[in-house]
C-alpha cells in the first residue's frame, strides 16, 4: 500500500451563476473543478508513470449547493516509487507504550549499563553494531548517512542536538490518557529534553488521535518504560538525579525557588489521583507551581510543559543555555538522530560497514 499525502482543498463558491471552472495544477497537468454537484469517482491519469511521478485520486460526494455552498475535494498524491508503509498503529504513542520491544528498537546506538555513571548521565556509547562483529563509530555513521540527507535536515539535527540535555528528565507516572502522554512528549522535544520515562502505562483507556497530538516527537526522544515506581526511581538516583515530584502540600517547594542546574527528574502524576503515595515517599523533594486563581491544579500535560519551560529558563539564566552536551556526546546523538532519520538508514549503515571492511587491507604476515 503506497504512502499517501492527503490534502483537503475547499473552494468557496460565492455564486453558481457565470461561474468559471476551478483548477488544481500539478506540474503541467491541469484538472478543472466545476462548481456543481459531482458523483463519487476516481480519476487516474493515463499519462505514463515515467513522465508523471504522481497520480492524483479525486473523490467528491454529491452535494446540493446554494449561493454560499462550498466545494470540497479530497486529493491524494501517490509517489510511484514510495516504499510500502508499515502498519500505522506501530507509530502511535499508545502502541509504543504498550510494546516495550518497539521502544527499545527506536534507540540505535549502543547504550550504557544502568546507573554507575562517574559524572552526569549520558546513555550512549560511541558504537553502532552492524552485525557479524562489525561496528561503526558516530563519525562513521555520520559519514555513511551524509550523502543521503539534505543540508537543511542536517542543520535541523545540529540545532536540536545543540539544545538537548539529559541533565533534566521528565517522568510521567500512571497516566491513563495517551493524549496527555503524547502532549508531554511533544513539549519535551520542543524544549530540549531528550530523556522521558513512563511508569505503568494504563492500557485500559485509549486516545486514538494521539499521533496528531505528539506530532511524531516520540521518534526523537529516549523513552524508557518502567513497571514500578521504585525501580524507576532507584535507577534514576543511580544516574545522579534528584527526584522532584509535583505535589500541592505544605512541604512543597515553589519551582521558582529550585536550582534547575542540578540533575533533576521531574515527576508528574495521574490525571485524577495525582502522584502516588509511593512516589511521594521515595522522592527527594516535593515541588509545586504557584497558582493565583480559583482552581488548584493544572491539566497534567500543561503542568509538565510549565515545569519544563521554567527549568529551561532557570538553566539558561544560571548556565548560559539549556543544552549541555559535550562535543563527543553531541556527535553521538547526531549519529543517533541520523539512524532514526528514515527506514533505510540502518541498511545504509550496514552497507557502509561492508564496504569499509572490504576495503580494509589485509596485513601481510
Amino acid at each position: 500500500m503506497r504512502s499517501c499525502c492527503k490534502t483537503l482543498i475547499q473552494s468557496s463558491i460565492p455564486s453558481l451563476h457565470n461561474s468559471k471552472p476551478y483548477y488544481l495544477s500539478n506540474s503541467s497537468h491541469v484538472f478543472p473543478f466545476l462548481p456543481r454537484a459531482l458523483p463519487s469517482f476516481s480519476f487516474n491519469s493515463s499519462t505514463p508513470r515515467a513522465k508523471l511521478p504522481h497520480t492524483f485520486h479525486i473523490h467528491s460526494t454529491p452535494s446540493n449547493f446554494s449561493s454560499s455552498a462550498a466545494l470540497g475535494v479530497a486529493i491524494s498524491s501517490e509517489s510511484a516509487e514510495d516504499e510500502p508503509q508499515d502498519d500505522p498503529k506501530r507509530d502511535t504513542v499508545e502502541h509504543l507504550l504498550t510494546n516495550p520491544d518497539d521502544i527499545s528498537r527506536l534507540m540505535k546506538m549502543e547504550r550504557r549499563q544502568q546507573g554507575g555513571c562517574e559524572k552526569r548521565w549520558f546513555p550512549y556509547l560511541d558504537a553502532f553494531k552492524c552485525g557479524n562483529g562489525a561496528s561503526l563509530s558516530s563519525g562513521q555513521v555520520l559519514e555513511a548517512m551524509a550523502p543521503y540527507m539534505m543540508e537543511e535536515r542536517k542543520e535541523r539535527f545540529r540545532t536540536a542536538v545543540k539544545n538537548r540535555s539529559y541533565s533534566v528528565c521528565l517522568v510521567v507516572e500512571g497516566l491513563n490518557d495517551f493524549g496527555n502522554v503524547s502532549a508531554t512528549f511533544r513539549s519535551a522535544d520542543a524544549l530540549g529534553f531528550q530523556s522521558v520515562h513512563v511508569i505503568n502505562p494504563d492500557s485500559s483507556k485509549r486516545y486514538r488521535d494521539n499521533r496528531h497530538v505528539s506530532m511524531g516527537a516520540e521518534k526523537w526522544l529516549d523513552i524508557e518504560l518502567w513497571d514500578s515506581t521504585a525501580e524507576c526511581f532507584q535507577v534514576l538516583k543511580s544516574r545522579g538525579y534528584r527526584i522532584a515530584t509535583t505535589h500541592v502540600g505544605t512541604d512543597a517547594v515553589s519551582i521558582y525557588d529550585m536550582d534547575w542546574s542540578c540533575p533533576t527528574a521531574i515527576v508528574v502524576g495521574n490525571e485524577h489521583r495525582g502522584i502516588s503515595d509511593e512516589a511521594l515517599g521515595l522522592s527527594d523533594l516535593h515541588c509545586s507551581i504557584p497558582m493565583n486563581g480559583m482552581v488548584d491544579s493544572f491539566n497534567v500535560s500543561v503542568a509538565a510543559g510549565i515545569l519544563m519551560h521554567h527549568a529551561v529558563c532557570d538553566r539558561t539564566s544560571r548556565l548560559g543555555r539549556h543544552g549541555d552536551l559535550t562535543a563527543e556526546e553531541s556527535k553521538i546523538l547526531l549519529a543517533e538522530f541520523s539512524l532514526r532519520h528514515s527506514k533505510s538508514a540502518i541498511s545504509i549503515a550496514h552497507e557502509y560497514a561492508k564496504r569499509s571492511k572490504a576495503s580494509t587491507p589485509v596485513p601481510k604476515l
